[in-house]
C-alpha cells in the first residue's frame, strides 16, 4: 500500500513540475534569445531575427526609411562602433547604427540599428535644446547650420541658429572611439534685455522592444537618480497612468535599457536635474531631462554640456564610463541581487574566452575552476554521506522505536546525531553553493551582449539560444518545428542521461518516496532545461560528468558508501 502511495505521489510531483514550470519560467525566467538557426534536411540555416526590419521598406513600415532619411539636410556620423547620421531639420540624432554587430548571424545579415528617424518603423531619435522666456526658441522644424559634413572622433561638429532676435543657439557635438556623443549647448544674447533659458534633452522611441521586462531582467525606462539606480518604471506602468513619472537629482542619467542597447542621457553631473519618463500618444515613450532656468544679460553666453549614450551594452565599455565619472553606469545591465557574485563569473568566462577564443569551452573550463574550488567541500559531503551511511540502521531502529511518538524520535536522532558526530544537513551544502554559480551563469548568457551569437561546436551556432537541434522532429528530417515545451534537443537529452548515471552512483535511498524522485528527476530536468540557453546545458553535463568521475574517485576513499547499508 505504501508503495502504491509512493508512486502515485511521484507521479503527481512529476506532473506538477512538468505542467507547472512553463508558468512559473515565465514569470520568473526570461527566455532564452530567440532560436539563431534551425535544423532543416540535417543542415544548419540561419533564422530571421523576429520582428526585424533592417530596411524599413516592408509593408508593416509607415514609411521607407530611405525616403525619409533623404528628406533633410544631414551631418554622417563615422566612428569605429556607430554610423549614421544628425538631421539638421530640429538638430536630431535618428539615424544610428552598430556595424559592429549583426541582427543574426548570417553571413549576409544586416547592421543592427538602434536609432531610425520620425515616421518610419519603430521611430527612436534623441535630441537637445532649450526652453525658455522672452525669446524664440528652436524646435522641431529648426533647420540648422553645420559647419562640417562629417563628425568623427577627430572632427567635432557644430550646429548653428539665429533666431532674428539677438540669440544665438549653437550644439556643439564631439564623439568617441565608442558610443559616447557629447553635446556643447551654447545660447549668446545680443539682443537689448535679458532672456532666460533652460537647457534640455530627451530621447523618444515608438514601440515596445520584443524583448520582454521580467523579474529578473528589466528592459524599459531606467536611470540613476541620486547614486542609486532605479528599474521601478515600465512601460505598461506608464501606459495604466499616471503618464509621466518624475525625478529630481543632482547627478545620474535616464534613457531606455534593452537586452542589449542603451539609450541614455547624461546630464552635467554637476546639476540639479528634473528627469521624467513620459508615455505619448499610442506607443510613443520619452525620457527627458530638464536644468534650472538661466538669466542671460544681453552680452552674455552661458554653456551647458551633456552626453547621449547610443550602443551596445559591453561591460568593459560601461565599466570604462563609469570610471570616467558616469555613476552606476555597470547598473544598465540588471545584474540583480547578486551582483557582487556574477560579475566576477563574468570577469573569470571572458577572461577564458580571450585565452581560449571559443566561449562553449569558456564554459567547461569555468566548470573545471567551479569543481576545483568545491573540490575540498565535496570531499567533507562524501565524508559525511559516509557517516550517515553508517549510522543508517541505527536510524531505522529508532523510526521503529518510537514511531508512535514523534517528538520523542526528533529527540532521540538528535541525540544519535550529536553522539556520533554526524551532521544531515552537510550533504546539502554543495548543492546550496551551485545554486548561485547556476543563476550567476544564466544571468550571464542572458544579459551580457559578449554572449550574444557565440558558437560553440558543430550545430551549436548560438549559446544564448536553445539548442536547434530536436529528437521530435528527427533532427530536422521532418519539416515542423516542435513547440518549446517539447523541443528535446540532443544536449537536453544528454543531461538527462548524465543526470541518471550519476544518480546510479549514488547508493540507493532508505526511503523507497526518495529513490522514486531520486528516479525520475533526470528525466523531469531534461524537459525543464530543453528551453534554456545551449550553455547553461553545457555547463550542467560537464558538471554532471566531473561529479561522476568525483564520485568515482571518493567512493574508492570512502567504501562504505557504495556498500549495501548494514542490517
Amino acid at each position: 500500500m505504501d508503495d502504491k502511495k509512493n508512486i502515485i505521489l511521484a507521479v503527481l510531483l512529476t506532473a506538477a513540475i512538468l505542467f507547472g514550470w512553463p508558468y512559473i519560467a515565465n514569470h520568473f525566467f526570461p527566455a532564452a534569445n530567440p532560436p539563431a538557426t534551425k535544423i532543416e534536411g540535417g543542415k544548419t540555416q540561419p533564422l530571421p531575427k523576429p520582428g526585424a526590419d533592417p530596411a524599413a521598406d516592408s509593408p508593416a513600415a509607415i514609411r521607407d526609411r530611405a525616403l525619409v532619411l533623404k528628406e533633410s539636410p544631414r551631418v554622417q556620423i563615422r566612428t569605429p562602433k556607430l554610423t549614421g547620421s544628425i538631421n539638421l531639420k530640429g538638430a536630431r540624432i535618428d539615424d544610428i547604427v552598430l556595424p559592429t554587430y549583426s541582427e543574426t548571424i548570417a553571413k549576409n545579415s544586416p547592421a543592427v540599428r538602434l536609432y531610425s528617424p520620425s515616421g518610419t518603423k519603430d521611430a527612436f531619435f534623441a535630441g537637445f535644446g532649450w526652453q525658455g522666456e522672452g525669446l524664440k526658441t528652436p524646435d522641431a522644424n529648426t533647420v540648422w547650420t553645420a559647419d562640417r559634413t562629417e563628425l568623427t572622433p577627430t572632427s567635432p561638429v557644430t550646429l548653428r541658429w539665429d533666431n532674428g532676435a539677438g540669440q544665438i543657439f549653437e550644439i556643439r557635438f564631439t564623439v568617441d572611439q565608442n558610443y559616447m556623443i557629447t553635446a556643447q549647448q551654447k545660447v549668446s544674447n545680443s539682443g537689448a534685455g535679458a532672456v532666460s533659458v533652460k537647457p534640455y534633452g530627451y530621447v523618444s522611441r515608438m514601440g515596445i522592444p520584443h524583448d520582454p521586462d521580467t523579474w529578473t531582467i528589466h528592459i524599459g525606462p531606467m536611470g540613476v537618480f541620486n547614486g542609486a539606480a532605479n528599474y521601478d518604471v515600465n512601460y505598461k506602468d506608464l501606459d495604466k497612468g499616471p503618464s509621466m513619472q518624475s525625478f529630481q537629482s543632482t547627478g545620474g542619467w535616464l534613457g531606455f535599457t534593452d537586452k542589449y542597447w542603451l539609450s541614455a542621457l547624461i546630464p552635467d553631473q554637476k546639476a540639479a536635474f528634473a528627469g521624467q519618463f513620459r508615455k505619448g500618444a499610442g506607443t510613443q515613450y520619452q525620457a527627458d531631462y530638464s536644468l534650472q532656468s538661466t538669466v542671460l544679460a544681453p552680452g552674455k553666453a552661458v554653456t551647458q554640456t551633456a552626453r547621449l549614450f547610443v550602443g551596445a551594452k559591453e561591460v568593459k565599455t560601461l565599466e570604462a564610463y563609469q570610471d570616467a565619472g558616469v555613476p552606476l553606469f555597470d547598473r544598465a545591465i540588471d545584474w540583480g541581487w547578486f551582483y557582487w557574485f556574477e560579475k566576477p563569473i563574468f570577469a573569470l568566462l571572458h577572461w577564458l574566452f580571450e585565452h581560449i577564443g571559443n566561449f562553449g569551452v569558456a564554459i567547461i573550463c569555468l566548470t573545471f575552476v567551479v569543481r576545483a574550488l568545491m573540490f575540498p567541500v565535496a570531499q567533507r559531503q562524501f565524508a559525511s554521506m559516509a557517516a550517515m551511511r553508517a549510522v543508517q540502521p541505527k536510524m531505522k531502529a529508532l523510526q521503529e522505536k518510537y514511531k508512535d511518538d514523534k517528538p520523542k524520535l526528533q529527540q532521540e536522532m538528535m541525540e544519535l546525531y550529536k553522539r556520533e558526530k554526524v551532521n544531515p544537513l552537510a550533504g546539502c551544502l554543495p548543492i546550496f553553493i551551485q545554486i548561485p554559480i547556476f543563476f550567476a551563469l544564466y544571468k550571464v548568457l542572458q544579459l551580457t551582449i559578449e554572449m550574444r551569437h557565440q558558437p560553440f561546436v558543430l550545430w551549436i551556432k548560438d549559446l544564448s539560444a536553445p539548442d536547434p537541434l530536436h529528437i521530435l522532429n528527427l533532427f530536422g528530417l521532418l519539416p515542423f518545428t516542435p513547440p518549446s515545451f517539447l523541443a528535446i534537443g540532443v544536449l537536453a537529452l544528454l543531461l538527462g542521461i548524465s543526470m541518471w548515471l550519476q544518480f546510479k552512483l549514488n547508493p540507493a535511498q532508505m526511503d523507497p518516496m526518495q529513490q522514486q524522485i531520486f528516479s525520475i528527476m533526470p528525466w523531469m530536468m531534461m524537459f525543464i532545461m530543453a528551453p534554456f540557453a545551449a550553455g547553461l546545458l553545457v555547463y550542467w553535463i560537464t558538471n554532471n560528468c566531473l561529479s561522476m568521475l568525483q564520485q568515482w574517485w571518493l567512493y574508492k576513499r570512502h567504501p562504505v558508501l557504495s556498500a549495501a547499508p548494514a542490517k
